[in-house]
């Protein structure tokens, strides 16, 4: 009895003896001491029920798209974008546009006060009153007999004289967006019309608004009463680090996604690369032409963008769920050969795209991978599961 129960000491002494001279040998450099840890403890055989816990697939290739992301924020265009001034100094009359209304080219937006205005139809007034005067003074020379020649070529030339200043007068008022009818209205009535209309000059949203009757307006001086914006075209604005310039070209495709819109993938171009680095933050910033025709978009929201800087790249891919990160990091998936006995390998991965995985070294197409389940045979090597 006493051999008998001294056997499995010997036993365990010796496997003890054993593992103290591998882990020995194996304790040149850390990688080395993890990569064997892995191969000492990485098979595992699995009954038939806990099979039915997982997925074997082979190893196979996946097309992924070379792709930078980025976060930035939506502005309008600013070349599709007008501050609508007034061409003269004046006082705001009254405001007929409001904040976030949809504008045609040539609409009214506010009328001013101007005495510009005032000074060009008095003058178109007292213009319109001497050619008057002149074309009577003519109509009579030329109905009386025994009138000097003389006096018929003055009288002609006062009534020319007159139609020519009555022209530049009506010209002068037309600068104002006075129409024919309306100059023609004002020569009849002879009143003076002060109010000067400003006019969008395009079609668009207005996108700000600093109009208030009373307020005295110049050309130039901001804030402009108007701000008016084609926006059916949006800017995205975004920070990319100054490492990874090279990889932006204009023209490249752009998809942006905004919180708003989780579902919707809104997509453009790479319209311009900012020259400037930020010395902060060395980054610069990239401006996207990103198409809105439903005008969904709004200035200020923040957006993240994904521009495709490469083109597609087939590479060793498997899905998602047959890559474990362990607890130090390393990345690791199970192979099997029979499905039944399943051994981990340390892998190492790159780029994730549509729930797949690239794989750099560690696997080879064709090989049969666990591809759901991947964690239950990890835990498994911590906590062994009875069946």
């Amino acid at each position: 009895m006493w051999v008998t129960a001294a056997v499995p000491v010997v036993a365990m002494g010796l496997l003890q003896s054993a593992c103290s001279r591998r882990w020995a040998i194996n304790a040149d450099t850390p990688q080395e001491s993890s990569a064997k840890s892995y191969a000492a403890q990485t098979t595992l055989e699995l009954s038939p029920s806990q099979l039915k816990s997982i997925k074997i697939e082979a190893v196979g290739s996946y097309l992924f798209p070379v792709e930078k992301e980025a976060v930035g924020s939506i502005d309008y265009d600013e070349d599709l974008s007008v501050q609508v001034f007034p061409a003269y100094q004046g006082t705001i009359i009254q405001v007929l546009g409001e904040l976030g209304a949809q504008v045609q080219k040539d609409q009214p937006l506010y009328t001013i006060k101007s005495p510009d205005l005032i000074q060009a139809e008095s003058t178109l007034i007292g213009a319109a009153a001497t050619f008057q005067l002149t074309s009577k003074e003519l109509a009579r020379v030329q109905g009386l007999g025994g009138v000097a020649e003389r006096e018929k070529e003055q009288a002609a030339s006062d009534q020319q004289t007159a139609e020519g200043a009555l022209k530049a007068a009506r010209d002068a008022v037309r600068v104002f967006g006075k129409t024919d009818a309306e100059i023609d209205q004002m020569i009849a009535s002879r009143k003076i019309d002060p109010a000067l209309v400003v006019r969008s000059p395009i079609t668009g949203k207005i996108t700000a608004k600093n109009a208030q009757p009373g307020f005295l307006v110049q050309p130039g001086n901001l804030p402009a009463p108007y701000s008016v914006a084609d926006v059916r075209i949006k800017w995205m604005l975004a920070n990319v680090m100054e490492s990874e310039i090279p990889l932006f070209h204009l023209g490249q495709p752009v998809q942006v996604r905004v919180i708003s819109y989780p579902d919707r993938v809104f997509r453009g171009k790479v319209s311009k690369i900012y020259e400037t680095v930020d010395p902060n933050t060395h980054r610069v910033t990239i401006r996207s032409e990103i198409a809105d025709p439903d005008d969904e978009l709004h200035s200020g929201m923040l957006a993240n963008f994904v521009i495709r800087v490469h083109d597609p790249v087939e590479a060793t891919a498997i899905p998602a769920n047959g890559v474990v990160r362990e607890s130090d990091g390393t990345m690791t998936a199970w192979v099997t050969t029979d499905r039944h006995r399943f051994v981990q390998k340390i892998i190492k991965t790159g780029l994730r795209k549509d729930d797949r995985v690239q794989i750099l070294e560690g696997l080879h197409r064709g090989e049969l991978v666990v591809t759901d389940g991947a964690v239950f045979l990890s835990n498994m090597l911590e906590a062994p599961p009875t069946d």
